[in-house]
């Protein structure tokens, strides 16, 4: 079984997250800021991280770029999640190496989807 995970300050976000990866048939794990992402990637080692881009602590940015720099956790899947859909935020992102955005608000059924083609589950 594939293991998610969503890093969301937005309780609602996270809520609605979980129950929709759950229910897909992943196992889901939460952090709700930067710096207890990074620590739950180096610790999890998650197949997919769906990475809210502004966050208490460490930005989504933040972590993206340490995820990317450590060996260990560099082939990890991120998705980023913001509210703020500029192309230079998603330029940004991309040039960090994010393997795809989505901008809030998303739709449910499309993010399920890009989930299961990054896991290479269709």
């Amino acid at each position: 079984m594939s293991t998610i995970l969503i890093a969301d300050d937005e309780p609602n976000i996270v809520i609605s997250l979980e129950y929709l990866m759950q229910r897909e048939g992943y196992e889901v794990l939460i952090a709700r800021d930067g710096d207890e992402a990074l620590a739950m990637i180096t610790e999890h080692h998650p197949d997919l991280v769906l990475l809210d881009v502004m966050m208490p602590g460490r930005s989504g940015f933040d972590v993206l770029k340490a995820v990317r720099a450590d060996q260990a956790t560099a082939a990890t899947h991120i998705l980023m999640l913001t509210a703020r859909g500029r192309d230079t935020d998603r330029a940004k992102g991309e040039a960090l190496g994010a393997d795809g955005y989505v901008v809030k608000p998303f739709s449910t059924r499309e993010l399920a989807e890009q989930v299961r083609e990054m896991l290479g589950k269709s």
